[in-house]
């Protein structure tokens, strides 16, 4: 669309890189349009940017009620979560690099967010977590990244999220199993199976518990400097 002269617009670039596994190898390679938020303004393309992530005691202390009570521990990546946010604000965006002559000297509007932007993370919070409760979550208030669901049987779900990483637990199996298929179904969601790497911890689960580590954390920091 053509651009009024009191609207701005923010640029992008083409962003490549290398995706890994946990054990290091070679998963695929990625490349992504990313906006340049820097150049955005308060009040015009962007108000509100908080979005809140899980507190580590809250993971440790979900860890040790699975440990004590043999919950199970499932792992969820969403791919390009921040893709999902539905923007509030009027954006404009350049043109692509390298496909600046297909737009004719017209420029994007965006109704959903993008990588770069000031507003992405609050958006794609605010459109995950009205997804959750709606599935008939309750939303945590000492943690607002925790939702839980309480049946009236004594079984509970439990699902915390750190922005695309998702952990999900407790002893209603069912419902669990019906989270994941509806996650999947609004979202592109990658089911990693059972818990073992997380926020820079390494999870390893035996009879005798749950033991935490970051053993390839700190490699990595060693590697990196």
């Amino acid at each position: 669309m053509p651009l009024s002269k009191d609207k701005k617009t923010v640029g992008c670039k083409w962003v490549f890189n290398v995706k890994l596994n946990s054990d290091g190898s070679l998963e695929r390679y990625k490349a992504r349009l990313v906006a340049r938020g820097y150049t955005q303004t308060y009040g015009i393309d962007y108000q509100e940017t908080f979005a809140p992530v899980a507190k580590l005691n809250t993971i440790r202390i979900l860890l040790s009620i699975a440990a004590n009570l043999e919950w199970p521990l499932h792992q969820l990546d969403v791919k390009n979560a921040f893709l999902n946010g539905e923007l509030e604000e009027e954006v404009f965006m350049d043109a692509p690099p390298g496909f600046e002559n297909h737009f004719g000297g017209n420029v994007c509007r965006l109704h959903k967010s993008l990588y770069g932007l000031k507003q992405s993370p609050r958006a794609w919070f605010e459109k995950f977590s009205k997804s959750v409760k709606n599935q008939g979550y309750t939303q945590g208030q000492s943690d607002h990244t925790m939702f839980i669901k309480p049946s009236g049987t004594g079984k509970v779900a439990v699902l915390i999220d750190y922005v695309d990483d998702i952990i999900i637990s407790g002893n209603d199996e069912e419902e669990i199993h019906r989270l994941k298929q509806c996650l999947s179904f609004e979202f592109e969601v990658k089911d990693l199976g059972p818990l073992r790497y997380f926020l820079g911890m390494e999870v390893a689960r035996s009879k005798k518990g749950i033991y935490v580590s970051q053993r390839k954390y700190i490699l990595d920091l060693l590697k990196d400097t």
